[in-house]
């Protein structure tokens, strides 16, 4: 059956749906930018910075920002779209050592970030060693229990099992950024950063953590 119009139109209105919900899931969502601190003028370690998405809104708000991400072609795409910026090509557990001296006033990261994560203890020690004395660290991502429901909220694995392949559990997470010498000053959690995806909303779907480098 050859498709006709109508379903021509429905299909294209779906890709396009699609494609804008992509495109809003590498943007900082709103939530977030409510938290973010002033940037202007400001040093700001963008970690994970994928194909620069962010990146470029953070340089819009006048942050002098420094990108690092694992892959060479996204931080090929991500200088196209933020020249301004001084990119690495690095795993985040192993940032260059020019990037440890202590001079950024804050070191940004989030949307689905922690399932790359493969040593919490590893990662905050460079975060720490980026972080100059009263900076600040700003982390959102998928909440870990979302990885343990479905879409409508019901639960297919339980939040407590061990398993290799599981996330990262939120007080893990909490307990890694303590233990590496920060200050938690805000932890929150949040229905959906994302309008256009149906979930429950009794479920935490995202969170943001703040937390800082004792002066």
């Amino acid at each position: 059956m050859e498709p006709t119009d109508q379903n021509r139109r429905a299909w294209d209105e779906i890709h396009r749906s699609r494609t804008r919900l992509a495109s809003e899931q590498l943007l900082i969502p709103k939530q977030i930018f409510d938290l973010i601190p002033d940037v202007e003028g400001r040093h700001v370690l963008h970690l994970q910075c994928a194909t620069g998405e962010a990146t470029a809104q953070l340089v819009e708000r006048g942050a002098l920002v420094t990108a690092v991400d694992v892959s060479a072609e996204e931080i090929e795409v991500a200088r196209e779209r933020a020249p301004d910026v001084a990119y690495y090509h690095a795993d985040v557990h192993e940032l260059p050592l020019e990037l440890h001296r202590g001079r950024f006033d804050l070191v940004f990261t989030g949307g689905d970030v922690l399932g790359s994560i493969r040593d919490l203890d590893q990662w905050l020690a460079g975060i720490v060693a980026a972080l100059k004395p009263g900076g600040t660290l700003l982390l959102y991502d998928g909440h870990p229990v979302t990885e343990r429901v479905d879409p409508l909220g019901h639960w297919r694995d339980n939040y407590f099992e061990e398993s290799d392949e599981r996330p990262w559990r939120l007080d893990e997470v909490v307990n890694a950024v303590v233990g590496a010498g920060l200050r938690m000053t805000r932890l929150a959690e949040f229905q959906t950063f994302y309008k256009g995806i149906q979930r429950d909303r009794r479920v935490p779907w995202d969170f943001a953590l703040i937390a800082e480098k004792p002066g």
